[in-house]
């Protein structure tokens, strides 16, 4: 794995960078010893048996919906035939695809969280990204139970509090702000016949003007002072019990114009994080496109793009991890741009399915465990730093 840019990143409040203990040696993290809770619970620890029996019994309910019912209810009786047709080397390309999009994930997270004194090896980054992966097939709402993962893990590897809010900010305006300019650019293309594929509004101007909005708002939201909550100290002495409460939620918005100029300083230097990004994306709808070629001709790439795009919307459901929404919301987004059959359409989106999500769930449980491992290391070795900080003391 190729490491970021050093010379690149961006900084951290000065706190985190002229803190000496930052200056660690590459591949192990920065400690603040007195801050980190070794008590703390993995996130996912907490589940009880039965939110994990009724989740297992939802993915599989909307598995067999998917592969049993929705064909029939389709008239695609003879859908899953073509899956005996379809193409070894194509599927194998989609396998590799599937590879080098979560290397550019991992590149991406490298990117933005490993810097400024901060170590994690690539390895350690691969465990947190991609237990990061499998907690979001658990969780749903857009893959909140990653994000609680992720910031567990970096809590423990040493990173403190605001530097993780600002951070996962950045790391989150990175990732959808290159899925939203896919979306503008292919939205608009496609309307203006620029690009060819269907002119419909409805699955291309509509979400483009929805995609300029998004980046509207977040501009605007970039100007809230990233110190808002302690500008707003004399106005909560003064005020009362309200006022408190209003500047304690003053954080939210401070934390995201935060994240946000980050991010564009991750743009405009040029960071590899940008490269991780583009290639996550990039190479998860070369998946999709690889499975359309297995079992027939793929649509024009900036149909895929949309497609793929308008589907994903579906994810913001409350499913765990987008199980059935995503599927059927892609299938139905390519079946109003038309073109391929609807057998077709079922089938290449399903396997897309299987490759992007479904069968990296398993090395990401795999990392989970090797997640726990790693963090009890780390927590051996706090352990081992404060006996000798004491020996030396007498």
């Amino acid at each position: 794995m190729i490491g970021p840019d050093r010379s690149a990143r961006t900084e951290l409040p000065r706190p985190e960078r002229d803190d000496p203990r930052a200056r660690e040696p590459a591949g192990r993290p920065p400690h603040d010893d007195e801050d980190i809770d070794d008590d703390e619970e993995m996130p996912l620890v907490r589940m009880t048996r039965r939110t994990v029996v009724f989740g297992g019994l939802f993915v599989v309910l909307c598995i067999v919906f998917l592969t049993a019912v929705l064909p029939q209810l389709a008239g695609l009786g003879d859908t899953w035939k073509q899956v005996r047709e379809g193409d070894p080397l194509w599927l194998l390309v989609a396998g590799l695809f599937t590879a080098l999009s979560f290397a550019g994930y991992v590149l991406l997270f490298q990117g933005v969280y490993v810097r400024d004194g901060f170590r994690l090896t690539a390895f350690e980054s691969y465990q947190i990204t991609m237990a990061g992966l499998a907690a979001t097939r658990v969780f749903a709402a857009g893959g909140a139970g990653g994000i609680a993962l992720t910031a567990w893990a970096l809590r423990r590897a040493g990173m403190p509090k605001r530097a993780v809010a600002d951070q996962t900010l950045a790391f989150l305006v990175l990732t959808y702000g290159v899925y939203m300019a896919a979306v503008v650019i292919g939205g608009f293309g496609l309307y203006f016949g620029i690009l060819p594929g269907s002119q419909d509004w409805a699955i291309t101007l509509l979400p483009a003007i929805i995609g300029i909005v998004a980046f509207a708002l977040a501009l605007l939201a970039s100007l809230t002072p990233t110190d808002l909550q302690k500008r707003l100290d004399g106005y909560a002495q003064r005020h009362g019990r309200w006022a408190q409460v209003a500047q304690k939620a003053a954080n939210l918005p401070a934390a995201i114009s935060s994240g946000i100029r980050i991010s564009v300083q991750h743009v405009r230097s040029g960071d590899p994080a940008l490269a991780g990004s583009i290639a996550y994306w990039g190479f998860n709808i070369a998946i999709l496109w690889a499975s359309f070629k297995a079992f027939g001709e793929a649509p024009p790439w900036a149909v895929i793009v949309m497609g793929y795009f308008v589907g994903m919307l579906a994810n913001l459901l409350p499913l765990p991890g987008g199980v059935g929404g995503v599927d059927g919301g892609m299938i139905g987004a390519f079946v109003a741009f038309g073109g391929e059959s609807r057998d077709s359409i079922v089938v290449a989106v399903l396997t897309y399915r299987l490759f992007a999500f479904y069968l990296p769930t398993i090395p990401g449980a795999v990392a989970y465990f090797q997640l726990r491992r790693t963090v009890a290391r780390w927590k051996e070795e706090r352990a081992a730093r404060r006996a000798a900080v004491q020996a030396a003391h007498g």
